[in-house]
């Protein structure tokens, strides 16, 4: 099969050719090594490959069935979290470079029982802490619309892989929008899930405190669909539960809605940052076709204090950094260096330390504040809509601090909580004013989405966000579905790096 074939066909689409063996899984395999050996030297999306096990368990793999729907389907994980036994599992840091996992990761374990075939892991800032993917073990990973461009984070990688036609769809996780920025910076459909949704694990109950989830980027909308199909589950050691969907996403996506969607909107930033003439045409654009079918639409402010839900998101940040650290001192044996890890990681880890367990415990029960009102928003209002990002991509180096800024940020262990508080908000603020809509629903548990409905003067993708209530990812779904078939849908239309 070649590129250009390969290239027309999503994850289910691909699994129907398999099933009516008009192609074997070996040949897909081939396919997407024989992209990933063209375009990774450009975008470096993939840090390493098992292509001599992928292309014998593709070998081995029988067709597709109920069962096992993705039996055959090349896909990617990203380097954190999704491990895979025997492989390495480095979080984009050096520190790791040399840890291998043990077993499949609870997430991958249910991706292999699918019939997904790994084909490696892919790039990602270290221990996924920024919106860019930029890490010094590995370098940056590069935008397939225009490589001086960065694919966002910490999914940059799978989003480079995906937008590039390695795989059509690839492993993510999203802990503060890291599969929504990626997927509007790229031109992709990107689904965060309900906290609880999608395994965790093993041997963590919760990511982030609940903040950060395991899923996918996908080109298409039914690619996400069937992926939560799959993925969704009741984990007994996991903190949070989400009640099983009843239906078939895949299935229920089709369906027509039963009345007319009440929609909330606004184009204005939660933190009082300025918001693109893109951004905010993008969401314009979009109520006004959703208004045009009958949906009442309302233009509406966030009830949610987004200042402080950033200092909320910090001081969580800042408190799993500095106890992650106390683990990697233990294995290691000997304190972490502050040259031996990106600034961002150094600070919170400091910072950390000065982070009370009651002014954590208080931290997180303003989540909950934030999660009544935006449940109480829900009762209202069937969607909220915003821009997934306020500016399309940022230049490669764009947001990689420099050494005369991060000199003063050395002596954070000097500083008191209050100083590293400011520091913190101070070191994010640029990165922050690309990316300020994203948090809010991984604070919330709410599932959110990032639709592909803009392409800027430049030839660069811009995403729409779409957030409902939890447990509606169906909804999302649905009207992501309708908007696919639109005259709005970018999607890969444009992208120079395929046909």
């Amino acid at each position: 099969m070649n590129f250009p074939e390969y290239s027309n066909y999503d994850a289910v689409g691909l699994a129907e050719l398999l099933a009516k063996r008009e192609v074997s899984a070996a040949e897909l395999a081939e396919a997407a090594f024989a992209r990933l050996d063209e375009v990774n030297p450009s975008l470096n999306a993939v840090v390493r490959t098992r292509r001599e096990a992928a292309l014998q368990e593709a070998a081995d793999m029988p067709a597709p069935t109920a069962e096992r729907p993705f039996a055959g389907v090349p896909y990617l994980l990203k380097d954190i979290s999704q491990a895979l036994a025997g492989e390495p599992l480095t979080s984009g840091s050096g520190l790791l470079q040399g840890n291998i996992a043990r077993r499949d990761s609870n997430y991958v374990a249910r991706l292999r029982a699918g019939g997904l075939i790994p084909l490696g892991h892919t790039n990602t800032p270290e221990f996924g802490l920024k919106n860019i993917t930029e890490p010094a073990l590995h370098g940056p990973a590069r935008n397939p619309w225009n490589p001086a461009y960065s694919p966002g984070g910490s999914s940059g990688g799978a989003a480079a892989a995906i937008a590039s036609g390695i795989v059509p769809a690839a492993g993510a996780s999203d802990g503060g929008g890291s599969i929504r920025i990626p997927a509007s910076f790229t031109g992709l459909f990107g689904l965060k899930p309900t906290r609880g949704r999608t395994p965790v694990g093993p041997g963590v109950g919760r990511q982030w405190q609940g903040a950060s989830i395991d899923f996918a980027l996908s080109r298409t909308v039914r690619d996400s669909a069937a992926l939560l199909d799959l993925l969704q589950i009741l984990q007994p050691e996991a903190a949070f539960q989400t009640p099983l969907y009843p239906g078939v996403y895949a299935r229920d996506m089709r369906t027509p809605h039963e009345r007319p969607l009440r929609i909330a909107f606004t184009t204005a930033s939660p933190v009082g940052t300025p918001v693109s003439g893109d951004a905010a045409a993008a969401v314009m654009k979009t109520v006004r076709w959703l208004e045009d079918r009958g949906h009442e639409v309302e233009e509406k402010l966030s009830p949610v204090n987004g200042v402080r839900l950033m200092e909320n998101y910090y001081t969580m940040n800042a408190g799993e950094v500095s106890a992650m650290f106390i683990t990697l001192e233990q294995m290691l044996g000997r304190p972490i260096r502050p040259d031996e890890v990106d600034i961002i990681t150094w600070v919170f880890a400091e910072a950390g330390k000065n982070v009370s367990a009651a002014e954590f415990v208080h931290s997180l029960n303003e989540w909950d504040v934030a999660a009544a009102q935006m449940a109480e928003l829900s009762l209202r209002c069937d969607l909220y809509v915003t821009p997934a990002t306020a500016y399309p991509a940022p230049r490669v180096g764009e947001l990689t601090h420099k050494p005369d800024e991060i000199a003063p940020w050395m002596k954070v262990s000097e500083l008191s909580a209050d100083e590293q508080r400011r520091m913190l908000y101070d070191i994010f603020e640029r990165s922050l004013t690309y990316t300020p809509f994203t948090q809010l629903a991984n604070l919330t548990g709410q599932p959110a989405t990032s639709l592909p409905l803009h392409l800027t003067a430049d030839g660069l993708p811009l995403g729409v966000q779409m957030i409902a209530a939890k447990g509606r990812e169906d909804l999302l779904l649905r009207v992501a579905g309708q908007l696919e078939q639109s005259e709005l849908w970018v999607g890969m239309q444009g992208n120079p790096m395929l046909p």
